[in-house]
């Protein structure tokens, strides 16, 4: 409102010098229908024609203008216009070029001191300029000596060009996921055959930054107010959630202190009161990486009101700073919101996921998980002295002779396959019968190292490892003539392969994660995708290094969250490595082998027969508990069956190789057209051949290999550690190759399982004492960390509980004096808390006590309790972690220090647990923990009166 000098009040005039489709979009029609209602304003809408026809001179007059830039829209003469009438700029307009520049946007967040990722630029003056300071390889860019590793996402340098690359490692099976607008219910797209980036244009590339699913976009509306909301990333599955109504589901976030600075910053140095920004949130720290111009939330009427009103307040103290103080107490419009249905957060009980009878809530679930199905583990042995194998190990070891060298990647494996190519023909000749038996041995493992190397299509480090190790060496005259180096003369070549997941093993963890969703929460039903992507649900998933361990968690994470398409980012989105966490037995290896021995002994001398007929009141106390007592007698049958199922296995792998001679091996692979196959080939098993890409080739090795090590006909020895080899290819063989009709393989199967189910358990350990300390070894690291996840719920609940905690409300900006108080608070509140635990040095390690904690938004969460979580962390491992985890919670009670203290199980289930014969593919452990809340509320209740005594 402008007084003239007669006291006579007159209108603030509002020119609005914006496209038509962005004026009346539902955001801005809301905000300017609520500035109409406060009596102040009159709102002038320039439209397309004025803006577009029309000379500037013509174009209305007004005191203060809203303009900002989309497709089609004159920038350069709305400034022209700015500086003919000179109004007041809600958004200044020069500063509003640097948004189509990705690479200025970046410049001017450092500039002004903005967390933005680390990037490197490639600016190309032509398409596919060749550009000395960028060098791209199999796994990585590098650009003026910085290095990506991939996964790195790829940005165009145009702000407006919002097709986004993020390229995956092989490691994790390789490819390319697309984003770009919304189309449909589509964000993005997966190509797991695209593996080299763009050199089309200019680009930047950045560090991919893991943010568990979920991306914030941040809304500000002048320096001091800020909304946050968050959604599904569409880096993970591409689909967008949709409310019944058709719109993008997002949900209000409370932003950090340090977030909410960042936010005052944007505004500020980009000179733009109202606009947005990409928020990403990773490790406990927050990222700008994109500003956008003038943005509105959609479907808000808080923030409509909120938005309103700070506009009204600019505007008057722009123009009538003298009445800018007198906001009304009530608005001057009606605002209902409508309630939001169920489709956004329960009420149910406190506000949390579901309830356990009437005053426990469920607070942390903790889930320890076997991988699922795989293909057998395989291992080649072999010593080579072949000058192009010798010459591949220093190609890669960086030509030190007495270095070993692992051969992963794609290139290196590549480079293998043809040196083995070379050295083997690609079909027998018929003389290598007069070969001496070494050397026929030594061809038939080359053949098989080639064979490896050209099944399953392209190459990954997942599943396919190599090791070069020198074994011998020699001085020779270096080529320069001057002195001599060492050569290596013979090397040993172990080649890594199998233990891959299968498509059964794929759709288990998927089918487990689905289940978990509908059953592990109760009350929610299906709501946990929601819960999870607006941090009401703190989760986090944690896989050892192994392939198969990693794909069943994405895949587990896909069935949990309900999501679709590929795993790869799944993979890379949501799973977090931590393989000093979850791999390796060797802590325990010593005390593994002493068991072994042991149990050698017991089953070859029968030391458990004379007591097999005698009642044990507690079996599972017996040394070698759970062995059959003819377990000495099955031994000869097992080698007997498994040498007649190789014998039938070669005949067919000798029929394949006959065939193959009329063909070139060389067309059987294909580099750049072939990937992996994850599913079961029909057509294969049609044909009579073994399913997946194993060959007949491959299949007799595995089973050869099997014959030789159970038992040493020379030496007249088993060897026991081989049963549960054998007893995995009788599973794997029964359920993927059933249609080969094998003899004798189920009579094999059944021998096997009743030797593996007793020898397996036994391994880590064969009593109860040993088993705990094999087992505290094997997972002490994932005990503490478990630990520390109880802990962790249990102090969160305390001080949402206390009397004194005030959750942080507030959408507006604090105070810079008010924001370092609260920093303080909470840097204070981590001391106790860290200062609290004789973990400390697990809890140095433990990523937990240093993250942000993030929240919903209280004022627009449909939940009583909004500060509260449900901490969930899910742990994929192999077999070894859940027999040692399971053997500390059954025998932990044994330690020395808790002699006489109950077990933590119960007689009747160690019972049960005891007639468990196998801990089988996907099998898990589950700790939950609830929280009584009446409880809580008698401890407050007493707390406070003994404060008034």
């Amino acid at each position: 409102m402008v007084v003239d000098p007669n006291g006579r009040a007159d209108k603030i005039t509002i020119g609005v010098c914006v496209m038509e489709k962005k004026v009346f979009c539902s955001p801005m029609e809301q905000i300017l229908e609520r500035l109409r209602a406060f009596g102040e304003f009159e709102i002038i809408i320039f439209g397309d024609k004025v803006i577009l026809e029309d000379p500037i001179e013509i174009w209305p007059k007004c005191d203060c203008l809203i303009a900002f830039y989309s497709s089609g829209f004159p920038l350069k003469k709305a400034e022209a216009y700015a500086a003919l009438r000179r109004p007041f700029l809600v958004n200044e307009l020069e500063p509003q070029h640097l948004l189509h520049d990705r690479r200025k946007v970046y410049e001017h967040l450092e500039k002004y001191g903005i967390p933005v990722p680390n990037y490197a630029l490639v600016n190309r003056e032509y398409p596919y300029q060749e550009l000395d300071y960028f060098i791209e390889q199999e796994d990585f860019v590098e650009v003026h000596g910085k290095r990506f590793m991939k996964p790195f996402v790829e940005k165009p340098v145009n702000g407006d060009d919002h097709r986004i690359m993020i390229y995956y490692p092989n490691s994790a099976g390789g490819g390319m996921k697309e984003l770009f607008r919304k189309v449909g219910n589509r964000s993005s797209e997966f190509h797991p055959d695209v593996r080299r980036v763009r050199r089309e244009g200019s680009y930047i590339y950045e560090e991919f930054m893991p943010t568990g699913g979920t991306d914030v976009k941040v809304y500000t509306v002048g320096p001091g107010y800020a909304h946050a909301e968050a959604r599904k990333s569409p880096v993970v599955d591409g689909v967008v959630m949709r409310n019944p109504d058709g719109k993008e589901v997002r949900y209000p976030v409370l932003l950090t202190p340090t977030e909410k600075q960042m936010s005052r910053d944007v505004c500020s140095a980009f000179r733009q009161m109202v606009c947005g920004f990409d928020l990403l949130r990773c490790d406990g720290r927050s990222y700008v990486c994109d500003v956008n111009g003038w943005s509105f939330v959609k479907n808000s009427y808080k923030y409509y009101d909120d938005a309103a009103c700070i506009l009204r307040k600019i505007f008057l103290d722009a123009k009538a700073p003298h009445l800018s103080s007198t906001i009304p107490p009530s608005l001057p419009w009606k605002s209902n919101e409508p309630v939001q249905p169920t489709e956004g957060l329960t009420r149910q009980g406190s506000g949390i996921i579901g309830t356990f009878g009437q005053s426990e809530e469920l607070r942390c679930v903790i889930v320890v998980i076997r991988h699922g199905d795989r293909t057998p583990k395989q291992k080649v042995k072999l010593k080579v002295t072949e000058e192009k194998l010798l010459n591949l190990m220093l190609k890669y070891n960086g030509g030190k002779p007495r270095a070993e060298t692992k051969l992963k990647s794609a290139v290196q494996l590549q480079d293998l396959l043809d040196a083995t190519r070379q050295l083997v023909p690609p079909t027998r000749s018929g003389r290598e019968s007069d070969s001496d038996a070494e050397d026929l041995e030594h061809i038939e493992k080359l053949r098989q190292v080639k064979a490896v190397l050209e099944e399953g299509g392209h190459f990954s480090g997942i599943y396919r490892k190599v090791q070069l190790k020198p074994l011998k060496w020699i001085r020779v005259p270096k080529r320069s003539g001057d002195g001599e180096e060492e050569r290596p003369i013979e090397a040993l070549m172990i080649l890594k392969y199998g233990g891959v997941l299968t498509h059964a093993g794929r759709k288990q963890a998927e089918e487990l994660g689905r289940f978990f969703r509908n059953n592990i929460y109760p009350g929610e039903g299906t709501g946990l995708l929601r819960l999870h992507s607006t941090y009401r649900h703190d989760l986090k998933i944690y896989s050892s290094d192994e392939g198969r361990v990693q794909m069943s968690a994405a895949a587990f994470a896909k069935g949990l969250l309900d999501l679709e398409g590929q795993l790869t980012p799944i993979l890379v989105s949501l799973v977090s490595k931590d393989s000093s966490m979850l791999d390796g037995l060797e802590d325990a290896s010593i005390e593994m082998d002493e068991a072994k021995a042991r149990l050698h002994e017991i089953i070859i001398s029968n030391a458990r027969a004379k007591n097999t007929n005698e009642p044990v009141e507690f079996p599972w106390m017996v040394d070698g508990a759970g062995l059959p007592a003819n377990a000495s007698q099955l031994l000869p049958k097992m080698a007997k069956l498994t040498k007649e199922v190789t014998a039938q296995v070669k005949l067919l792998a000798e029929d394949e190789d006959e065939k193959l001679a009329l063909t070139s091996s060389f067309s059987r692979y294909d580099q750049a057209k072939a990937f992996g196959k994850t599913t079961i080939d029909v057509a294969r098993i049609a044909a009579g051949l073994p399913c997946g890409s194993e060959s007949f080739l491959l299949m007799f090795a595995r089973w050869k290999k099997l014959e030789r090590d159970l038992y040493n006909e020379r030496k007249d020895r088993f060897d026991i550690t081989q049963i549960p080899d054998v007893y995995d290819s009788c599973k794997y063989d029964l359920l993927h190759n059933a249609h080969l009709n094998l003899e004798g393989l189920e009579e094999l199967f059944k021998v096997a399982q009743l030797l593996a189910d007793g020898v397996i358990p036994n391994e880590y350990g064969i009593n109860p004492k040993q088993k705990l300390k094999i087992g505290s070894k094997i997972a002490r690291r994932l005990l503490g960390k478990i630990l520390i996840d109880l802990r962790n719920t249990r102090e969160e609940a305390i001080s949402v509980s206390d009397p004194k905690f005030t959750e942080d409300e507030a959408t507006f900006l604090p105070t810079k004096e008010s924001e370092y108080q609260q920093k303080l608070q909470t840097r204070n509140e981590d001391g106790r808390r860290s200062s609290s635990t004789s973990e400390k040095s697990l809890d140095q390690e433990d990523e937990d006590d240093r993250e942000t904690k993030y929240r919903l938004d209280p004022k627009y969460a449909n939940v009583k309790t909004p500060d509260r979580h449900v901490r969930t962390r899910l742990y994929f491992t192999s077999e070894s972690h859940i027999h040692s985890l399971m053997n500390v919670l059954r025998y932990c009670n044994l330690d020395e220090c808790l002699q006489g203290e109950d077990s933590l199980v119960c007689q009747s289930a160690l019972d049960r647990l005891h007639r468990t014969r196998e801990l089988d593919y996907m099998s898990n452990i589950v700790l939950r923990m609830f929280e009584n809340t009446e409880v809580w509320i008698v401890f407050l209740w007493l707390t406070r009166k003994l404060a008034l005594l």
